[in-house]
C-alpha cells in the first residue's frame, strides 16, 4: 500500500518523533509507514488524515502493480 504520509509530515516540517507524539505512537511506527513497512490500523489511518485535513482515499494507495 503506498501512501503519501513523508510528503506531507515533510511539508508541515515535522519530524517523524514529532508526528508520533501528536499521533500517540512511536518515532519507528511513523518510519515504518513511511517506508511502507507497515499498514496502520484503521484507526490510526483516520488519526492521519485527520491530523493533515485529507481524507484517507488521497493520503493511501492501493499497490496495483
Amino acid at each position: 500500500m503506498r501512501n503519501r504520509v513523508r510528503e506531507l509530515r515533510s511539508a508541515r516540517g515535522l519530524s517523524q518523533g514529532q508526528l508520533g507524539v501528536a499521533l500517540g505512537v512511536s518515532r519507528q511506527t511513523v518510519n515504518a509507514i513511511e517506508t511502507e513497512r507497515y499498514t496502520p490500523s484503521l484507526p490510526l489511518a483516520f488519526a492521519l488524515g485527520r491530523f493533515f485535513g485529507v481524507s484517507i482515499e488521497e493520503m493511501f494507495h492501493a499497490d496495483d502493480d
